[in-house]
This record gives C-alpha cells, sequence and structure tokens, in this order.
C-alpha cells in the first residue's frame, strides 16, 4: 500500500531556476542531446545496480535483464526512457534533481559564451544532463523506486521547469527509474520513432547494454527490438574502426565535440590481459585545477562496467587523459581500496603512463606545432609529473618547454634539449630564474650580467615552478642553477684582468659593505658586494640551501608558514649610487633601507612598511633637490 503523503511543492535552488530559463528560452542548439544524457543516465544506473548486487543479490529482485527502453507516443507528443537499474528514493531525487545543490550547475552558468551552439555542448560536460530534458518538454514526470525499497516507496516528480516542482510517494512495483517527457508544440518532431533510432545510433551506440524500442511495424508493436549495436568499441580490432567512429566514442564519454589530440588504442595480451582506449583531449577539461576533480579513465572488467574516475589508473598530472580499461583478470567485485595496491592494476598503470609520454615525445618531435597546442593547454600540469613521478622524469624532462631570454616573447617553446645545445663551451650549468611573472622574470636585475655575456636564462613564472627546479637537479650532466641563490661563479667568462679589479673594489667597499649589514641588522643575512649587476645598484638574493623568495611567498599564499630565511643583499659598486656612499655618509641608514626596499620590490615582493619606504625616498629627494639648488 503507497505511503499517505501528500504531494509536495518546492522552489527549485536558485542557479537550477536560472539553469531552466537557459535551457527553455536560450540554448537552442543541438537539442537532441537530450536523448544521449537520459540514456546514458539510464546506463549508469544499470551498471551501479549491477556492481552494487555482486556483494548483494537481493537488489536484482526480478533478476530481469539490465536493459533500457525508449518509447514514443505520437498522439500525447510524448517520449519515455525507462531503466531497471539502482533507481533512486525520495531523498536522493531531491538531492539529485529538486537541487543539485553542486559546483558543476555554477560553473556552466559561469563558463556560458553567449554562443547557443558552444553554451550546449558544455550541458553533459558540467554534469547537468538531466535538465536537457526542457530544450524540449514543457513538462517531465519522473518515478522511481530504489532497488531492494518495498513497493510503496515510489517517488514521483514533476516540474514544468518554471521554478518549481512537486514530489510525492506512489506505489510502484518495478524498480529503476521512468521518464517521460511532455514534447513542446515547437519540438514535437522528436515524438518519432525514426529520429528516435538515428539519435540513438549516433550517441549511444556503443552502450553495452541493450536499448530497445517498440518495433516499428504496426502489427508487432508489442514486440520490442534492440536498437543499438551494444557492443563495446575498444573490445573490436583497430582496423574496424574508423577515425570518426573513434571520435565519436570520444564525444560519448567527455562530452567534447572537438576531436581529440590522440587516440591511444592497445590490446595486451599474456599473464595480463587487458584494452585500453585512451584520449588525449584537444582542449583542458574545465575542471583541471578543481582539487576535487573527477579523473577521466573508467574501468571495465570483461566488458562490465566496474568503476568510474579510477584514479589509480592514471596519476594526478595526466588527470586530464579520458578513455577506459578493460581488464580480463581482475575480479567483478574490486573495490577502491583493492585497486589501491594491486600489482596488476599497477602495472596497467604503468604501461598505459609510457604510452601516453611515447605519444607526446612523437608530437613533440614530429608535430611540434601540435606539440604546441598540448602544451599551452596542459604544460603546467605535466610540470606537476617531474615532482610525482620519478621513473619517468627523463622523458618528462624531454617534454618541457620555457620561456627564455634567448627569445624575443613569453613563448614557452625552448625545450632543455635547445638550452643545452646552445650553451657556449665554458658554461657549466643550465641557469634559471624564478618569478610570480613571465614580466617580472625577464626584468629581472639577476639577469643584468647573464645578458652582458649573453649567456641564456630560463624564465620560469608558474608556481609549480619552484617544485620542478627542485625535482629536477641537472639535465644531461648538467646541473641546474637559480641566478637568484648563492654566489655566482662566472670566472670562466671573466678574464684575470677584470678578477683582480673586481678583487679590489671589495677590498675598497668592505667598509661600507660591514656598516650597510650592521644598519640593516635582522633584515639580512649579509651584504657583499656583487657579480651579477651591471645597472641596478642593489639585489636580494637567497643562500644556497634556503628558500627563495618568490617560493616563500607562494608558501605564503597558500596559507602555509615558510621557513626563516632572510636573503643576503649585494650591491653594484659601479652604480653611481654607491659610488657616492661611504661609511661616515650621514643618511647611510635612509640609503641603506631604500636600497634594501628597492631591490625587495625588482623581485615581485611586497614592502611590509610601504609607507616608510615612500617617508625616506622623499626625505632623500627634497635633500638632493635643496643641495642642488
Amino acid at each position: 500500500m503507497a505511503t499517505d503523503q501528500a504531494v509536495e511543492r518546492h522552489s527549485f535552488q536558485t542557479e537550477v531556476t536560472q539553469l531552466l530559463h537557459l535551457m527553455i528560452h536560450s540554448l537552442y542548439s543541438n537539442k537532441e542531446i537530450f536523448l544521449r544524457e537520459l540514456i546514458s543516465n539510464g546506463s549508469d544506473a544499470c551498471d551501479r545496480l549491477r556492481f552494487s548486487a555482486l556483494t548483494e543479490e537481493s537488489l536484482m529482485e526480478s533478476g530481469d535483464e539490465l536493459s533500457l527502453l525508449v518509447s514514443v507516443d505520437k498522439k500525447a507528443k510524448t517520449i519515455t526512457v525507462r531503466d531497471n537499474g539502482i533507481g533512486m528514493t525520495r531523498e536522493e531525487v531531491v538531492e539529485n534533481i529538486g537541487t543539485i545543490a553542486r559546483s558543476g550547475t555554477r560553473q556552466f552558468l559561469d563558463s556560458l559564451s553567449g554562443d547557443q551552439s558552444a553554451d550546449a555542448r558544455l550541458i553533459g560536460q558540467f554534469g547537468v544532463g538531466f535538465y536537457s530534458v526542457f530544450l524540449v518538454a514543457d513538462k517531465v514526470e519522473l518515478v522511481s523506486r530504489r532497488a531492494g525499497e518495498a513497493p510503496d516507496q515510489g517517488v514521483r516528480w514533476t516540474s514544468d521547469g518554471s521554478g518549481e516542482y512537486t514530489i510525492e510517494n506512489i506505489e510502484r512495483a518495478d524498480r529503476g527509474t521512468e521518464i517521460t517527457l511532455h514534447l513542446r508544440k515547437d519540438d514535437e518532431e522528436f515524438a518519432d520513432a525514426f529520429r528516435l533510432r538515428s539519435i540513438i545510433g549516433k550517441y549511444s551506440d556503443h552502450i553495452s547494454l541493450p536499448i530497445r524500442m517498440p518495433d516499428e511495424d504496426e502489427k508487432k508493436k508489442e514486440e520490442l527490438e534492440t536498437v543499438n549495436k551494444g557492443s563495446a568499441l575498444w573490445a573490436r580490432a583497430k582496423s574496424e574502426i574508423s577515425e570518426e567512429e573513434y571520435n565519436q566514442f570520444y564525444s560519448t564519454i567527455s562530452y567534447d565535440t572537438e576531436t581529440p589530440l590522440a587516440t591511444l588504442h592497445n590490446r595486451v595480451e599474456g599473464n595480463l590481459e587487458y584494452i585500453s582506449l585512451l584520449f588525449i583531449p584537444s582542449k583542458a577539461p574545465f575542471d583541471l585545477w578543481d582539487r576535487e576533480q573527477r579523473h577521466g579513465i573508467n574501468l571495465y572488467v570483461r566488458r562490465i562496467f566496474i568503476l568510474d574516475d579510477a584514479k589509480y589508473l592514471m596519476p594526478s598530472y595526466l588527470r586530464f587523459v579520458r578513455g577506459v580499461v578493460d581488464a580480463a583478470d581482475l575480479p567483478l567485485n574490486v573495490s577502491r581500496e583493492y585497486l589501491q595496491d594491486n600489482k596488476d592494476i599497477e602495472r596497467i598503470r604503468n604501461a598505459s603512463v609510457k604510452k601516453i609520454l611515447a605519444e607526446l615525445k612523437r608530437l613533440a618531435d614530429k608535430e611540434p606545432e601540435e606539440y604546441a597546442r598540448f602544451w599551452k593547454e596542459y604544460g603546467k600540469v605535466l610540470k606537476e609529473g617531474l615532482v610525482e613521478d620519478h621513473d619517468n622524469q627523463k622523458t618528462l624532462a624531454d617534454l618541457l618547454r620555457f620561456s627564455s631570454t634567448h627569445g624575443d616573447n613569453d613563448t614557452q617553446d625552448v625545450s632543455l634539449t635547445d638550452y643545452v645545445k646552445r650553451m657556449p663551451m665554458k658554461q657549466k650549468g643550465i641557469y634559471f630564474i624564478t618569478a610570480d611573472s613571465h614580466s617580472a622574470a625577464s626584468s629581472s636585475p639577476h639577469l643584468e650580467i647573464f645578458r652582458k655575456n649573453d649567456i641564456e636564462v630560463l624564465l620560469l613564472s608558474d608556481p609549480v615552478d619552484e617544485w620542478l627546479v627542485t625535482s629536477l637537479n641537472e639535465y644531461d650532466d648538467k646541473t641546474l642553477k637559480s641566478v637568484a641563490k648563492g654566489a655566482l661563479d662566472l670566472d670562466d667568462f671573466t678574464d684575470d684582468e677584470k678578477k683582480k679589479e673586481s678583487q679590489e673594489r671589495e677590498k675598497d667597499l668592505a667598509g661600507l659593505v660591514e656598516k650597510i649589514e650592521k644598519l640593516l641588522g635582522e633584515k639580512v643575512k649579509s651584504v657583499r658586494v656583487s657579480h651579477r649587476l651591471t645597472d641596478s645598484p642593489a639585489c636580494l638574493v637567497a643562500d644556497e640551501q634556503d628558500l627563495g623568495g618568490n617560493l616563500e611567498r607562494i608558501l605564503q599564499s597558500m596559507g602555509q608558514e615558510a621557513p626563516e630565511a632572510k636573503p643576503i643583499m649585494e650591491i653594484n659598486p659601479d652604480h653611481p649610487l654607491i659610488r657616492q656612499l661611504t661609511p661616515e655618509h650621514d643618511k647611510l641608514e635612509e640609503w641603506s633601507m631604500v636600497l634594501f626596499d628597492q631591490a625587495a620590490l625588482s623581485e615581485g615582493a611586497k614592502l611590509s612598511q610601504p609607507a616608510a619606504y615612500v617617508q625616506r625616498v622623499n626625505d632623500l629627494l627634497t635633500r638632493a633637490s635643496l643641495l642642488a639648488s
């Protein structure tokens, strides 16, 4: 007997109301995707039931074959999509359909561009696929019962997309979910069985579950006909699959209408048997930098769906890869805990990673323009691999691209191989500088002596670069060396006469250096004469084993405490400002503070007391003006 509970009326969450308005009034392109979304949801529900039933057989109830049914009523202008999958409770209906208080909806709305065709393509990608029903329907009715629940625990949800929905408990004998769309007058073209069959063939032909429709023959309309091929694309031989079929399958699993940058289809036989079909998207997924992002690999065992978001099959730095892995030797009741420590999964993962990196290496060597497109989309995330994946560090290092002082723009197109080939014979290391922006890196005073000697320096401005250079200590037997840390060794580029002059200047300035160091006190670790400056009066460098200033600021911005490390200030003995200073200068303390603050500003740091800095500068300018007059 059905639960005696009145029909409840609720308002949609504000974001959902906005989304529904867009669906009904704006996104008119490619309306047929509504059927793809409903079939995809129904297939997922069946897969989840099959997985849950491995440990709780009673959930299968009548034991009917898992399938989907699509039917159309031309007279009533309705389309019905039914699955006999896991179903939903009342609470799940409210959570998943009534409110959907998740980031996906907000991100979808924020990502709309105003291009109706492009915006419609985002629907599935942002997890708001169910709402695509309102592209074609002015009323939608959903009835469902979760597997294992009593018949009186059925639920009916109804909405016309205007901002409200009703929900009530009903009697429902069958488990699973049935969705009925009442088509709008302008969209009655979809009340046609042939049209629906063509849409299923286009978007859902690969679904492994049978998708059935009533026979088109009026005399056989009670008979059901399977309208999808139902064969797993990845299980077929590569020679039998067209590029169009690969692209269509990719579009189905990724909701991306762009063709993939690369397709990798691999079958492994022997002690461990599995098939992988992996895609590298042309464009970065919208959630690439989401800390809670989903991974794109689905795990199957002998064509049976086991898990989506199988993060154990792909490292985090390759989280943009989409595809499936179908293993022959794993148990059907495999759990996420089992995957974590499974040697077979580890072997599949390692082999898949090597396949992807090999394809990227091929692109970099044979199709540099395509690789440049890839790097623009994924370069920052691929750099994470240098920190995470030591086994493949050499291959990943070959794939890195940077900006450098060799070029005139900020394009990241310099490989470490390119850099090493251009190194002068006397050069011992690979020089780099890190900063919070390309402009800050390229204008740093630390580069002055390198530009004077025509020595190339890599300009690193991505936050991840700070961790990259701590993990990649050398390349091709050349040590990576920061131009802003430690003492600078460019003796091989300096003749004996200049070395002698430099030593004499250091002796002459010893008293001034000592006095400035004393005046700056706790602000610095030490003060010394610089060998790296040619134009600027001063700069700050980190000691060889200390954190650089840029990394310290990154950690602070992340709310982490950085180990206390005082900088070393270097002064340029040839700069006019330094020349006019002596240990007895009556304004030496003010000049010392100003030089320190200017050096900090030049590397992108924020002053702790900006007002005091401005006051000192104003006082010194006023004094200079009075002396000049």
